[in-house]
């Protein structure tokens, strides 16, 4: 049976136990799953021999909280979680969230504020010389100079403010496992310099190897070309195959150097990942607590694939999973499906299938195995490539082969589906299937917006590829006797949205008959293309200038058309088509958005409701943390 990582001293002396190799310090509450970060590296360090131990959401408050498990042999890990901690404290208006899905009971407030750094400042009032090694999401996106959205400021490389010794970048198996050998084999962390998927701290970078040298810290910090000139050159180089050594100098002449990222897994090695001994459940003791959350968003979920080749602009993937695509086996994904379908808990519903984007299942291109994604062209816009093979049938083998399986009653897809991806496929009935057998009575897809300025800032397809799309969906279902619906992503505020492509999306929002429920202000995070184009106000691929909307009130104005039918917007919303001079849309007629000040405002159209079978109900909504 398989047995949760000590979390106790008292755990420890159970396995006999006076030292852990590791002590693995996370933000998250201990959940030994798959789909948590912490639960892989942990188990993959475990296969390799390392003993570890497992410190969840100490009190920042009290040094003490970070001696629990005493100091470890090795060193001391460090993530803040499954998301950047500000994104999970803070909304886009910089208001302060009440839950938190990664806690137990979902409470809000048992992590600090960029968490990571005070984790390890932590540490380092208690031990001095231990080593410390970063590494999560929040470290893989702050890994270099980077604009941060809640201080409104270019922030160093979180390596130098966290005073941790190596930063693990990506998803981290490979990596994690080669700084183990080395630390144990006798080598401090100043002498681990060469691996693939780190980053590290230097004064001397004359040590003969080749290194691509970024504009300095203090000129990012003072200059936003330079800014946006060093995020195109990080940019140009994410892929494993092609990426170079890049160097950022700080004041002091202390460089931060990230090496090439990692190689991706093969199929056998991902496979390898997602057999470990994982317990599949949050710890026992926060079962009093009500459990964790964000555990029933993915406890019957199955991952398929990781890296995406979409590049959509405000997306962070390119810089952490990667353009190429991985993917674990039929046999590795069908045997997790029944040791799921054991669980007392599971009623027959496998909710997704996928990944960062479900129908990826292969790279892009046969290129991309061999030589990297192409540093300067992306795979799917403004168009599909020419050399993109669009191709569901190992998809659709894998869906037909779990829907067979005993217990099974329906297989939901329920992460990103591309659909400007899926209709470059002639080949395969994917689209029918899906219809068919994957989804109960709606559809998620994120057009996001329906503007060409935006659509291009944003890195998506044309809208029309999207208004191609619904006409297929829709013939389809009618060809099937079926009625499902479609429920669109939309963004405001996205960098390249004046006024007027907000009043166009509002439009547009007006012709679907019915207020969309996933409207999402723009959030700028760390790491993407649409973060830059938000501080620097220019494109980092072209220089060219690009439209902000900066302030929270128009920020407001934006959000306030997408739901115009929603009363307590009619002032924002009204404010916003004066300021866009499209006073023609103020009126009764059947083509306007709002009444007059004063007249009667007519009921909004509500969605039509759609069939789901019951256990689907019980389904928590599916989160975007962008």
């Amino acid at each position: 049976m398989q047995e949760f990582l000590p979390i106790s001293r008292r755990d420890m002396a159970a396995r006999g136990w006076s030292q852990c190799d590791f002590v693995y310090i996370i933000g998250d509450a201990y959940v030994d799953h798959p789909s948590f970060g912490h639960a892989i590296i942990s188990r993959v360090l475990e296969h390799a021999g390392y003993k570890v131990g497992i410190l969840s959401q100490p009190d920042w408050r009290d040094p003490d909280s970070i001696t629990a498990l005493g100091e470890p042999r090795l060193g001391f890990l460090v993530t803040g979680g499954n998301m950047d901690s500000m994104v999970n404290h803070y909304t886009v208006s910089h208001h302060h969230r009440k839950t938190d899905a990664f806690t137990p009971g979902g409470v809000g407030g048992k992590r600090p504020d960029y968490a990571t750094i005070v984790y390890c400042n932590l540490i380092r009032q208690r031990y001095r010389h231990t080593p410390i090694l970063i590494g999560g999401i929040e470290a893989s996106l702050r890994r270099l100079g980077h604009y941060d959205y809640w201080s409104d400021k270019v922030k160093r490389s979180i390596l130098l403010d966290s005073q941790a010794d190596l930063l693990l970048y990506g998803m981290g198996e490979r990596s994690i496992v080669a700084v183990a050998d080395a630390l144990n084999d006798g080598l401090s962390p100043s002498e681990i310099t060469y691996i693939e998927g780190t980053c590290y701290k230097t004064k001397d970078i004359t040590d003969g190897r080749q290194y691509l040298q970024l504009p300095e810290f203090a000129e990012i910090s003072a200059n936003k070309k330079a800014y946006a000139r060093s995020f195109a050159l990080q940019y140009a180089n994410t892929d494993p195959f092609s990426g170079k050594r890049l160097a950022e100098r700080y004041p002091g002449g202390v460089y931060v150097v990230q090496n090439p990222p990692q190689k991706p897994l093969s199929q056998q090695e991902m496979d390898a990942v997602y057999a470990l001994p994982y317990c599949r459940n949050y710890h026992p003791s926060y079962e009093k607590l009500g459990g964790v959350p964000a555990l029933q968003e993915v406890k019957f979920s199955l991952v398929s694939n990781r890296g995406c080749f979409g590049g959509c602009s405000f997306c962070a993937l390119t810089f952490h999973q990667g353009r190429i695509v991985q993917t674990r086996s039929h046999e590795s994904i069908l045997a997790e499906a029944r040791h799921m379908t054991e669980d007392p808990a599971f009623k027959g519903y496998i909710h997704d299938v996928g990944g960062p984007t479900a129908n990826f299942r292969q790279p892009a291109c046969q290129k991309q195995l061999t030589h990297g994604a192409c540093p300067h062209k992306q795979c799917l816009f403004p168009a599909p490539c020419k050399n993109l093979q669009a191709d569901h049938s190992d998809y659709l083998q894998l869906l037909r082969k779990l829907r067979k399986l005993p217990g099974v009653k329906k297989v939901f897809i329920r992460s990103g589906i591309r659909f400007d991806y899926l209709l470059a496929d002639h080949k395969t009935p994917f689209f029918k299937e899906l219809v068919k057998y994957h989804i109960s009575g709606q559809l998620k897809v994120a057009p996001e917006h329906v503007s060409a300025p935006v659509l291009q800032n944003m890195g998506k397809p044309a809208h029309e590829v999207y208004l191609e799309f619904l006409a297929q969906y829709r013939r389809i279902n009618q060809q099937l006797g079926m009625k499902q619906y479609v429920v669109p992503y939309l963004m405001s505020s996205h960098p390249g949205s004046t006024m007027r492509e907000a009043v166009e999306l509002a439009l547009y929002v007006k012709s679907l008959g019915y207020m969309p429920e996933q409207v999402q202000d723009f959030y700028p995070t760390p790491a993407t293309v649409s973060t830059t184009m938000y501080y620097t106000g220019l494109d980092p691929r072209t220089m060219q200038p690009v439209y902000v909307p900066r302030s929270a009130h128009e920020k407001n104005m934006q959000r306030a058309l997408l739901q115009y039918q929603d009363p307590k917007n009619y002032r924002l919303a009204l404010e916003a088509l004066h300021a866009a001079h499209r006073e023609d849309l103020i009126g009764t007629g059947p083509g306007c958005l709002l009444p007059p000040p004063g007249a009667k405002r007519a009921a909004p159209v509500k969605k039509p409701k759609t069939t789901r079978p019951v256990p689907e109900k019980r389904l928590h909504k599916a989160k975007r943390h962008r």
